[in-house]
């Protein structure tokens, strides 16, 4: 197997594994959605503090992005692989543009969900729905690396 091909693999491996183990934690995201959004506000405050400790996630979201950028770049003469890595690229951006623009800024708003302010349940229904769109999104991202490697 040529040199190339075996760093085109790797980078495509990495950009799968990445994806699918933030594919985890989206999920997790998604599945607790029915069961927390009508908590009453002194159950909903304790249940998010499971959540401690997931920013850490952040790293493994700049291996995804990087090594599919990465691949992408290698297989940017082949149509056929480079337009589903580049969705996937996109795809990601915009979970991640959700994030930012809808979920962070409750993060801010409650102090990582340790402070109460006015108006709780609006910003609850707010992180809870960011997350289930950043989760289509995600899922979108390791269907179109999955596309890809199958054309590989």
């Amino acid at each position: 197997m040529p040199r190339r091909s075996r760093i085109h693999d790797t980078l495509l491996f990495i950009a799968l594994l990445s994806s699918a183990m933030a594919l985890g934690g989206a999920l997790a995201h998604l599945f607790e959605l029915p069961n927390k959004i009508a908590l009453p506000q002194e159950e909903y405050f304790i249940v998010q503090q499971v959540y401690r400790g997931w920013d850490r996630l952040g790293w493994l979201l700049l291996v995804e992005l990087a090594s599919i950028v990465a691949v992408a770049v290698l297989s940017r003469r082949d149509p056929r692989l480079f337009r589903p890595l580049l969705a996937a690229a996109l795809l990601l951006l915009a979970a991640q543009a959700v994030f930012w623009t809808f979920t962070f800024p409750v993060n801010v708003a409650t102090d990582n969900w340790t402070a109460v302010p006015e108006g709780w349940e609006r910003l609850r229904a707010r992180w809870e729905y960011s997350h289930a769109v950043g989760a289509l999104f995600q899922l979108l991202v390791v269907a179109s690396l999955i596309l890809a490697a199958l054309r590989r």
